[in-house]
């Protein structure tokens, strides 16, 4: 029997896994003809997505929210210059960036519900201890922290959804997911400008009070978390045990071999150093993230210098991230309809490009004011739909949160550059800062592109027989040593994941 028949027997399409041999499902005992699978997966966006919504807003929030202080003296209050400002926002990224990688380890080792919530504890005490700060020491040890326990949220969220969904259904959730961001973005304005007129209560300034309120929501969602935030398919408590089973094997049958579960290898993490995917993720995540902490930070600061009073400044952000908000939603649910995640990328990158030309050229407040909304409609929407893009081409659990982590860590480590290019020196129009925006979107769109053009040719390859295995009782014209010797079909897929001959990447 050669490779191809077999192959025919075991899939419905090249895209799509049929799993026809009973030994190779999980538990082929079980029934799950019963399963109604829209009011299942009806109740498991209700118990996976809002709440992790949740999380990322407050998370989003709590990095943010320092800009909006801004405004209201707190650098004047701490007695630091414009230079220390920018270096406590850059500490924050270095512990953002490393620890992500180990983290999202950590997160499939551990259960999400202690790991999430536990961070999330760690860094809500980080905030609310930003309200009580006296000096730029203090400020910088603080964000250092914060850094370093938010570092793990993203990521593990991305990752987490990735184990729940099929690769055509990961961009809706995570586009709801990370509309949370834009949501915050807005009520951190509103929020802000509400909190202020506690100044001098208990005698403390009203961009002191931003943070402590701020850090205790955070501190009672992070207890909250440990009983509310479910585990993964295979053990989440919600399910019944003929629900782990539907569930897992819809996974499967999508090219998610490891759903079942898998062990640890430290193979896995040198399989995503290797793997030429990750770099150019990296340059993808690079090209969104720069642009996003320098949008998020300063968006407040660039309206305010427009000549926009700080109030008034806070209050004109709020429209900016709701149309970010429903751009984030729309792209994501289009990308999960018409497949083509590459294009979409391409597309959102160069109205990015054609906003940041905008506001380096403009010297007209409405015509900037209209590139930030350009800009935002870029950005925020760019992220879901590239993270379920990088996340859908990366099989074998293990390595997909080494990818994710890799790539995420990366990404952010550059907001480190992109907290830094907004100087006052450059106020009112700050083309420096938006020159730099630029580029970081430049490189976006050509690894994006650079990406599409590899899996394209990738899957061209595949579909001539060059990655083909050899495998025992296969008879294969096609079949190369090099390409890995196996037992059966099933092993071969269970071992080189991605690479594996009968993959196909999503494009």
């Amino acid at each position: 029997m050669s490779l191809e028949t077999a192959l025919q027997k075991e899939y419905k399409d090249l895209e799509t896994v049929i799993v026809q041999d009973a030994e190779n499902v999980y538990r082929p005992d079980v029934d799950t003809s019963a399963i109604d699978e829209r009011k299942l997966m009806r109740r498991i966006d209700w118990h996976v997505v809002p709440w992790l919504a949740v999380l990322y807003l407050l998370n989003f929030l709590d990095r943010g929210n320092i800009g909006n202080a801004k405004l209201y003296h707190m650098t004047d209050d701490l007695h630091i210059t414009d230079k220390q400002y920018l270096v406590a926002l850059t500490v924050f990224f270095f512990p953002y960036s490393l620890f992500e990688p180990p983290s999202n380890v950590a997160l499939k080792k551990l259960r999400p519900s202690i790991w999430l919530s536990f961070i999330m504890l760690v860094w809500g005490i980080a905030m609310t201890l930003h309200g009580v700060v006296t000096n730029y020491a203090g400020l910088v040890g603080l964000r250092v922290l914060l850094g370093l326990a938010e570092a793990g949220l993203y990521p593990g969220v991305v990752f987490y959804l990735s184990c729940w969904y099929k690769r055509n259904e990961l961009g809706t959730r995570v586009g709801v997911f990370f509309s949370s961001a834009t949501i915050a973005g807005a009520f951190s304005g509103l929020l802000a400008a509400a909190i202020h007129n506690m100044d001098g209560v208990g005698g403390k300034p009203g961009w002191a009070w931003i943070f402590i309120l701020e850090g205790l929501v955070t501190v009672l969602c992070a207890i909250a978390s440990f009983f509310i935030l479910s585990d993964f398919p295979d053990t989440a408590k919600f399910l019944s045990e003929t629900e782990r089973v539907w569930v897992v094997r819809r996974l499967q049958a999508d090219m998610k071999f490891s759903a079942g579960g898998e062990k640890f290898k430290m193979k896995y993490v040198w399989q995503s150093l290797a793997d030429w995917k990750t770099w150019l993720a990296m340059g993808i995540y690079m090209g969104f993230d720069g642009p996003l902490f320098a949008f998020s930070l300063f968006t407040p600061t660039i309206i305010n210098q427009l000549g926009f009073q700080a109030t008034a400044a806070n209050l004109l952000s709020v429209p900016v991230y709701a149309w970010a908000c429903i751009m984030t939603v729309a792209i994501g649910f289009i990308g999960d309809r018409v497949k083509t995640r590459a294009w979409v990328n391409l597309g959102l990158f160069g109205s990015g490009l054609v906003g940041y030309i905008i506001l380096i050229c403009s010297t007209n407040p409405s015509l900037s004011y209209f590139a930030v909304y350009l800009a935002a409609s870029s950005i925020y929407p760019t992220i879901p739909n590239s993270v379920a893009w990088v996340s859908s081409n990366v099989e074998g659990s293990y390595k997909r949160s080494a990818v994710l982590g890799m790539a995420i860590g990366w990404g952010n480590l550059n907001g480190a550059v992109t907290s830094n290019v907004y100087r006052a020196v450059d106020k009112p129009w700050y083309r420096l800062g938006h020159g730099i925006v630029l580029a970081y979107i430049a490189i976006g769109w050509i690894c994006s592109l650079a990406l599409y053009v590899h899996l394209r040719r990738e899957n061209a390859a595949k579909e001539r027989g060059e990655r083909d295995e050899v495998i025992d009782g296969v008879d294969n014209k096609n079949a190369r040593e090099e390409n890995g010797h196996f037992e059966s079909i099933e092993a071969a897929r269970m071992e080189k994941g991605d690479h594996w001959s009968g993959f196909r990447y999503s494009l």
